[in-house]
């Protein structure tokens, strides 16, 4: 009876760990929330006998919640081929400011460093799934190769292969670390958009910036990234005119300084931020209403 009790609490134990892992994976707070609740469903339907003789379930649920983000990330391609849009990994707020209202069970689950930062999330999207398992899993949290082979399938030598070409792809991206310059460029950002100071925010972007939207088809925004720091510029002081009582706050979002844009209290867009060198070089704004609840009212 004490090795099965010992056994249930250690399992228990491990959902802080499969939430990081999935989201890391799945770059959505419902989809890794599902694949957790999966994997201990999976864990809880096994005889208890043979539950008893697992040595490690920390070891065990991993696997198979990391088998159950490799199916989700293969279905998600084609779902988000139909998304409306450019599709973006949902913004997270730090635990003080999450919404801790029902269903907001992820919120003290989320360890908020560079590996969730929206730069780094953008670069994981671009991998293939298997890449994106192998890299994840022993370049952050970092799993022996031999353990992942069994998720994926595929000999050790080819899984250290996989992390070796998703590497090279974090590394081409050459995605900067947020400092203290990303807070001052957000915060003059901030200022320039409140005073719709076209010339402002034109020196603090990049001229080869990128700004990319998530609305999900449900609020408008504009489909397609826009490209250039003046037409940037030019489409945030436009958003401005048209907004009358919006309010800019700053605000950690995965873990770095962005912007939280609400209107009489209720959170309306997140925006992360890229800066190189003192100047915006790529912004990601979330809008879609499903992947703000977190938020809350952001009172």
């Amino acid at each position: 009876m004490g090795a099965a009790g010992t056994n249930a609490d250690e399992a228990a134990g491990e959902r802080r760990q499969l939430m990081n892992v999935a989201y890391r994976l799945l770059g959505s707070l419902a989809e890794s929330e599902d694949a957790v609740q999966e994997a201990y469903a999976r864990w809880y339907a096994l005889p208890r006998s043979r539950r008893d003789e697992i040595v490690s379930p920390g070891a065990w649920l991993t696997t198979v919640t990391g088998r159950i983000c490799l199916d989700v990330l293969g279905s998600a391609r084609a779902r988000r081929e139909r998304y409306v849009g450019a599709w973006l990994p949902d913004p997270l707020p730090t635990l003080a400011e999450w919404d801790n209202g029902p269903g907001a069970d992820p919120a003290d689950q989320l360890v908020l460093d560079e590996s969730v930062t929206m730069a780094f999330l953008v670069v994981l999207e671009s991998m293939t799934p298997a890449e994106r398992v192998a890299f994840v899993l022993h370049d952050v949290f970092r799993y022996p190769f031999a353990e992942i082979a069994g998720i994926l399938d595929r000999t050790p030598a080819a899984c250290k292969q996989l992390a070796a070409s998703a590497r090279r792809r974090v590394r081409d991206a050459r995605t900067p670390e947020p400092g203290s310059g990303q807070a001052d460029a957000v915060r003059q950002v901030k200022e320039a958009w409140e005073t719709k100071n076209i010339a402002a925010l034109v020196d603090l972007l990049d001229p080869a910036a990128v700004m990319t939207a998530d609305g999900g088809g449900m609020v408008g925004t504009v489909l397609r990234p826009v490209e250039g720091g003046a037409r940037i510029a030019q489409y945030m002081v436009a958003v401005a005119d048209k907004a009358p009582g919006l309010e800019l706050v700053e605000r950690s979002v995965n873990g770095a300084p962005g912007l939280v844009a609400r209107r009489g209290g209720a959170v309306m867009t997140v925006a992360s931020f890229e800066v190189t060198d003192g100047r915006v070089t790529r912004i990601w704004v979330v809008r879609n209403p499903e992947k703000l609840r977190p938020w809350g009212r952001g009172d």
